[in-house]
C-alpha cells in the first residue's frame, strides 16, 4: 500500500510518501513560515524527486487534530482536495498518536504534550506492547485518551500510574519547569529526531489504521478540535 501523509497540525509541516514497510521520502520543516507557504510546494517537491504519480497512492493519510486551527484547516483542505481530486480515500490520524508513534516500539508510558496555552496541554498517554517475534509485532495501547488536561492534572495522573514516563511534543520546552517540580515517577525526554509532528509517523499510523479498514471519504473527513478556538471561548465569556 502507498500513502501519501500530511501533518500541519503544530509549528511542523511535514509531508511523507511510504509504501509497505519503506518510508520513500519525508520532508519536515519547523521554521517561522505558514503551512500555506510550504505545505503544498513541500509535496510538489516530493513528487518531483520521487518521480511521484499521484495516482498511484492508494491512500490519503492526514493529522487531524488536535492543534492548531489554522494550522488543522490548512491540512484538511489540502487532504480533502487531494482525495477528491486522485478519487482516493483518506486515513485520519490523530495527532497525539502520531507522536506517540515517534516512539514505536517503546514500553514506557509515552506522553505526547502540546502546548494549548492557559496551562493546558493536548496530551494522551500510550505504550507498545510486544506481541511476537517480528520486530514489528507490536500493540499500540492506549493508556490515556487524546484529551485537553491542566499540565498539574497530566502529571497527577501520570504519578499515578507509577511507570517511567517518556515525553515528546512542543510542549516540553513549555513546561519543563513544571515537570521536573511535580512528576515524582522517573522520566525523560525525546531527543528532537522524535519530539516533534513527523509524517512518517503519521504514514506508519495508517498504515495500522489501513489494516482494519479504518477510511473515510473527503467530504466526511474533518477536523478534530477537542476544544473551542481563542476566538470561541472568547466570544462566549462575553455573552455570559
Amino acid at each position: 500500500m502507498k500513502i501519501l501523509a500530511i501533518d500541519s497540525s503544530g509549528q511542523v509541516a511535514s509531508v511523507a510518501l511510504a509504501e509497505d514497510d519503506t518510508l520513500i521520502a519525508e520532508y519536515t520543516v519547523d521554521y517561522k513560515k505558514t503551512h500555506s507557504q510550504t505545505l503544498l510546494p513541500m509535496l510538489d517537491e516530493i513528487k518531483k524527486m520521487t518521480e511521484l504519480d499521484l495516482s498511484s497512492v492508494d491512500v490519503i493519510a492526514i493529522s487531524n487534530g488536535p492543534g492548531s486551527f489554522t494550522g488543522l484547516r490548512i491540512g484538511s483542505a489540502s487532504a480533502k482536495g487531494l482525495g477528491l481530486a486522485l478519487n482516493k480515500p483518506l486515513i485520519e490520524v490523530s495527532t497525539i498518536e502520531a507522536l506517540a508513534y515517534n516512539l514505536y516500539g517503546m514500553n514506557e508510558a509515552i506522553c505526547p504534550i502540546m502546548d494549548a496555552r492557559r496551562d493546558q496541554v493536548y496530551t494522551g498517554v500510550f505504550t507498545f506492547n510486544k506481541t511476537g517475534q517480528s520486530p514489528y509485532s507490536y500493540e499500540f495501547i492506549t493508556l490515556v485518551e487524546p484529551v485537553p488536561l491542566d499540565i498539574s492534572e497530566l502529571i497527577s495522573k501520570l504519578n499515578d500510574m507509577g511507570r517511567d514516563v517518556i515525553f515528546t511534543g512542543d510542549g516540553i520546552d513549555v513546561y519543563k519547569e513544571v515537570i521536573a517540580k511535580e512528576l515524582k515517577v522517573p522520566y525523560s525526554y525525546a531527543a528532537f529526531t522524535g519530539n516533534r509532528q513527523k509524517a512518517g509517523s503519521v504514514a506508519l499510523l495508517a498504515m495500522a489504521k489501513a489494516s482494519k479498514g479504518e477510511f473515510v471519504s473527503a467530504d466526511d473527513s474533518a477536523p478534530v478540535y477537542l476544544r473551542l478556538s481563542q476566538a470561541e471561548r472568547e466570544r462566549l465569556e462575553k455573552d455570559k
